[in-house]
């Protein structure tokens, strides 16, 4: 797919559908499905990779692989041979030592890709570690070098920029696409926990996109995550910058999966019920104070005392040990975990004694315990009667 076809295809879009929406994927099925929702163009990143890895996008900044090698597997492998109906843009980490800039465009290029991006950036790397990274000549000056000479490749280009200061430089560069990159995505278990407010974002937004009005106002102006997660977030962006689409990364990859993933489980997880009271729903759910154990083991017992029950299991899904777990009971409660058991079904069944609707072994059935010889034992223990003494005892004071 040409450039040329490529930039009046998304031209288009944004005359008819007033924006335009990348993707940023770590996978073919991310991809295909972001495709079939209405995304103009994808772009191979090793952070989305990193992401259907479980990790966090940043992961990309650390020594764990080759960028470059990452993305071009993902690209040829996973994305280029399931999408055709849009352009697939190669996630280019311009610093890479091994590589000679002119000849891996080449490659990115023969290998069916229609653009680049710089990613990883060195825009989202700042303070001692970003002059010492500059001192070894990993620079965002080398990016800009990349874009430049993807241009002169006739490739479509997309630039990841922090400021005005860089809009400017990707301009001349000749990017195509100029992104305001506000930082990583907030939201699900994986976000992140700082981020720019969304008014913050609008003034960073305007001042980056005002340099691309002045010095080439047919560049595309788009914006990457940070604290734009969700359409309403954009719906203010469109209605208070000059913005014309949207990229998003986590947005469409990580949190729809985080969800959906998270809910199937625990549906299956819940033996049918789905009630979100339900206490060991909440310890699943991590809605649970860690500090409330004693709290969790009293109501999971009082839901759950006609089942079987092991201080064990509560205890490895309150991931602590079962000493712990068993030691914290006893103190907050002045009881061990198994007298706490007993005498709360011996309670139970006394009730259902006194109502006389049930057979001994109905009730000893209906309180945990399938040996009536065991419950009796253990009636008689507590109670200080066997269960006919109490029944006769109750029918008397009636």
């Amino acid at each position: 797919m040409d450039r040329e076809y490529i930039l009046r295809l998304l031209h288009a879009q944004v005359n008819i559908n007033g924006h335009i929406v990348g993707a940023a994927v770590g996978s073919g099925m991310t991809a295909k499905y972001a495709v079939m929702g209405g995304s103009d163009f994808v772009m191979a990143l090793s952070a989305g990779k990193y992401r259907v890895m479980g990790r966090s996008s940043y992961a990309s900044y650390f020594c764990y692989g080759n960028s470059n090698q990452t993305v071009m597997e993902l690209g040829t492998r996973e994305l280029l041979p399931v999408i055709q109906e849009v352009p697939v843009l190669f996630g280019l980490f311009a610093s890479d030592p091994e590589i000679h800039l002119y000849e891996y465009l080449k490659m990115i290029k023969e290998n069916g890709f229609s653009g680049i991006v710089n990613y990883p950036t060195m825009s989202l790397i700042d303070g001692k570690f970003r002059i010492a990274l500059e001192e070894e000549g990993n620079t965002y000056q080398k990016e800009v070098e990349a874009i430049r000479l993807a241009h002169y490749y006739d490739l479509f280009t997309v630039a990841f920029v922090t400021n005005a200061e860089e809009s400017e430089l990707m301009i001349e560069a000749g990017a195509d696409v100029i992104c305001a990159h506000l930082g990583l995505t907030k939201g699900g278990y994986l976000g992140a926990k700082n981020v720019l407010s969304i008014q913050d974002g609008k003034k960073l937004t305007d001042e980056i996109f005002e340099v691309c009005m002045k010095k080439n106002p047919d560049a595309l102006r788009m914006i990457y995550a940070g604290p734009a997660s969700t359409p309403i977030d954009m719906q203010y962006m469109y209605q208070n910058t000059a913005c014309q689409g949207y990229i998003g990364g986590s947005t469409f990859e990580r949190i729809p999966v985080e969800r959906a993933i998270y809910n199937t489980t625990k549906a299956f997880k819940s033996y049918g019920s789905l009630d979100e009271n339900d206490p060991m729903m909440k310890m699943i759910n991590g809605n649970w104070n860690p500090g409330d154990y004693t709290e969790f083991v009293k109501k999971y017992i009082e839901e759950h005392y006609m089942n079987e029950i092991k201080l064990a299991d509560l205890a490895l899904v309150a991931h602590v040990t079962p000493s712990y777990l068993s030691t914290k009971f006893k103190k907050e409660t002045g009881i061990s975990f198994t007298e706490y058991l007993v005498g709360h079904r011996i309670r139970k069944a006394k009730k259902l004694i006194k109502s006389g609707n049930s057979s001994f072994k109905e009730v000893a059935d209906a309180v945990g315990y399938h040996d009536y010889v065991q419950f009796s034992k253990m009636f008689k223990k507590y109670a200080g009667v066997a269960p006919s003494i109490y029944r006769q005892a109750s029918f008397k004071t009636e």
